[in-house]
């Protein structure tokens, strides 16, 4: 069978969420852990009556994800990979890739970065707002830099002590990373620092040269690694937060095998779920400050990269990544290598890869 990384796997995903508390820092951190499950779950991680729903906030509809919640895992051997999600997102905000990678046999877990969720930003907003105060939403970022690697860090260590309770055998020696946006700087500077890390796949990230909150991220952005780790990052040719230019300047500057993807016509949510309404939303209701300034400038849903052809890119040479890095299958080190620009192409994906 031809390898195909753009189909969802044979295997059926579980998800459980761990309620973390890293004592040492005083941080309680929310992962959500998805899992092969075992194959009675066939079927009801897609299935609207079965598949997880949960509140993303208070107030809103219910949302849902292609997985089972607390479902049965199916054991063996898998490789690892941690998510780290932007300014102002959440540990699901990229589900779509998440369950993606589980389906084909990896262990993904993905922590919430405590006081800079999507709750939290809106939250300091609304407080801002009450108290009669104009607040930039990229105050305190600072604060972050120090602490969202660590949190990786510490959804890591508790990944694998809940993975030993599934019996899920992960090799803690070779893991994976991936992020978006300033969970793509998170995943690189991890990268930097932890030793383990073999493959990293980064997400529109931030930190580059001229780029929104470049001139904090950019000179703490860690990009000679000492050692050689794969390094894939996926962008967006039309994005209004992270300039393709600023993405330019991060492949320049990374040492080691990498290469880079250019989606055309997306923009910078294009790489989470819910694309059309994450996208308008931020488009007519952005963050107070910077953010808001930079709004006015995106072009609306309607005129951009089909959200489809988005996740199909986004799942299908993520995976590849990782299979060709963690698992070192042939197929998909030909498909990066040599077969990449047909492979999108067959399947109706416009975009360019960067040397």
């Amino acid at each position: 069978m031809a390898y195909d990384p753009f189909t969802r796997g044979p295997r059926p995903v579980g998800v459980r969420t761990l309620d973390a508390l890293d004592a040492s820092r005083g941080r309680r951190l929310p992962i959500e852990l998805w899992y092969p499950a075992h194959q009675r779950h066939a079927g009801r991680d897609t299935a609207p009556g079965t598949r997880d729903t949960y509140e993303l906030m208070p107030g809103l509809p219910p949302v849902h994800q292609d997985a089972v919640r607390d479902a049965e895992a199916e054991p063996g051997e898998y490789p690892l990979v941690a998510f780290s999600h932007g300014f102002g997102g959440h540990r699901r905000q990229s589900t779509f890739l998440c369950t993606h990678l589980a389906s084909h046999g990896y262990v993904v877990a993905a922590v919430d970065h405590t006081g800079n969720t999507a709750l939290d930003v809106l939250q300091a907003a609304l407080a801002a707002q009450s108290a009669g105060t104009q607040r930039d939403a990229l105050e305190g970022v600072h604060e972050f830099v120090a602490a969202r690697p660590l949190d990786v860090d510490f959804a890591i260590a508790e990944s694998l002590r809940a993975c030993r309770d599934l019996a899920l055998d992960v090799d803690d020696a070779r893991l994976g990373v991936t992020g978006h946006s300033f969970g793509g700087w998170t995943a690189l500077t991890v990268t930097a620092r932890n030793p383990r890390v073999a493959s990293v796949l980064a997400l529109a990230p931030g930190g580059g040269a001229g780029s929104l909150g470049g001139e904090i991220l950019g000179p703490t952005l860690e990009l000679d690694w000492g050692r050689e780790v794969p390094a894939l990052f996926l962008v967006a040719d039309r994005d209004s937060l992270l300039p393709l230019s600023s993405m330019r300047d991060i492949l320049k500057r990374t040492s080691g095998p990498k290469r880079m993807v250019v989606l055309e016509n997306a923009d910078h949510l294009h790489f989470c779920d819910r694309i059309e309404e994450v996208h308008e939303m931020f488009r007519m209701m952005p963050p107070p400050g910077e953010f808001a300034r930079l709004a006015a400038e995106i072009a609306p849903i309607s005129e951009l990269c089909a959200p489809e052809q988005a996740y199909a890119f986004v799942r299908g040479l993520g995976l590849a990544q990782f299979d060709a890095t963690l698992k070192r299958e042939p197929a998909a080190q030909a498909l990066l290598e040599r077969e990449l620009e047909g492979a999108l192409a067959s399947r109706g994906i416009r975009a360019r890869a960067l040397e």
